[in-house]
């Protein structure tokens, strides 16, 4: 059995994992971490883990993880960078949820997460776990950064593109939707019921976070660097993500077939049948993305829709898969859930 630590067990994500992960057969989690509720039971907390989980929340300084065999870090931005070496270092094996190491350019980093990197010498040897992507680097890894929620529905809706050299990619175009839960387990105005309900906005336009992280994921995947305008948006959803990508055709091809011939061997991603139209609802608790490819009237414009579950492919779901390849399991072990109707 794999010894798994969670640093961060109260958030989202963390929740996600450990309800993955308590159905996963070959994996034992032995530590769940929580500086402000250590000692309380994590079904007390998360009842929907009676009879499935019977730890206490830890206090990450007292909590043995490095005899885990690897640890996740389901923290905020900042935490993974301070903690992570020290485990790396006793030979654990670390799967960041967080931003910490998915940038190379420090420096770059530093400027849109607005602190001073604790770890810089980590952030080239991390691999990047966009499985779809970097499967054979994932799998001798030490070190994961697991991508953001937007940054996976939007390269995996361009992936099969910008590798083929058929769109331009200096106006790239990916306008994003995304539940509440994206924002995180806190109290924050902008999310709270009578804020989100009944309402749909755009933020972050000047720029957002995950820009980045998708611009250097997708200039990996071009050989080149790429432009990109991303717009994301809160929907009165708790979970998924809808990506809607744009991008100008320059040579033809059947892009049906192209993303058909991508995607064949993937478990997670699944490409619908030509005038299909995705919804959020059939991924919700999946680690799978659903994608359909459209020419809106024969034109010289491609529109690709991605959608994930923000919680599933978008984080947990994704970090377990990164989990199974990096110890050689069945990429799918834990991970045949369907999504949840209605």
């Amino acid at each position: 059995m794999i010894r798994i630590g969670i640093v961060g067990g109260t958030g989202y994500t963390g929740v996600e994992l450990l309800r993955l992960l308590a159905q996963h057969p070959e994996v034992q989690v032995v530590a769940i971490t929580s500086r402000g509720d250590a000692g309380i039971p994590v079904a007390t907390m998360f009842p929907s883990l009676r009879r499935r989980v019977n730890l206490k929340f830890e206090d990450p300084a007292k909590a043995n993880l490095r005899n885990c065999d690897l640890v996740f870090f389901a923290t905020p931005n900042g935490v993974a960078m301070e903690q992570a070496p020290a485990l790396l270092d006793a030979g654990v094996r670390v799967i960041d949820l967080a931003a910490d190491f998915r940038i190379k350019n420090v420096a770059e980093w530093e400027r849109w997460y607005g602190m001073r990197h604790a770890s810089p010498e980590w952030v080239e040897k991390a691999v990047y776990g966009l499985p779809e992507y970097h499967r054979a680097a994932v799998r001798n890894a030490r070190l994961v950064a697991n991508p953001g929620c937007y940054p996976t529905a939007v390269q995996l809706g361009f992936m099969p593109l910008v590798e083929a050299g058929l769109v331009e990619t200096d106006q790239l175009i990916a306008d994003a939707k995304s539940g509440v839960s994206g924002a995180g387990r806190k109290a924050e105005i902008a999310t709270l019921f009578a804020e989100a309900a009944d309402n749909f906005k755009a933020y972050a336009v000047s720029g957002h976070r995950h820009l980045p992280e998708i611009q250097q994921g997708l200039s990996t995947m071009a050989g080149h660097p790429v432009g990109l305008t991303f717009v994301p948006h809160l929907t009165p959803l708790i979970r998924g993500i809808h990506a809607t990508l744009y991008a100008r055709i320059k040579g033809e091809a059947d892009f049906q077939q192209l993303f058909e011939q991508c995607y064949g061997g993937e478990a997670f991603v699944d490409i619908l049948p030509p005038g299909s139209h995705p919804d959020t609802r059939s991924v919700r608790a999946a680690n799978v993305c659903r994608i359909a490819v459209h020419r809106p009237q024969g034109g010289n414009v491609l529109v690709v829709l991605s959608v994930i579950d923000n919680l599933v492919k978008g984080a947990a779901g994704q970090a377990v898969q990164n989990m199974n390849i990096m110890f050689g399991l069945p990429e799918t072990e834990g991970l045949a859930q369907l999504a949840v109707l209605p």
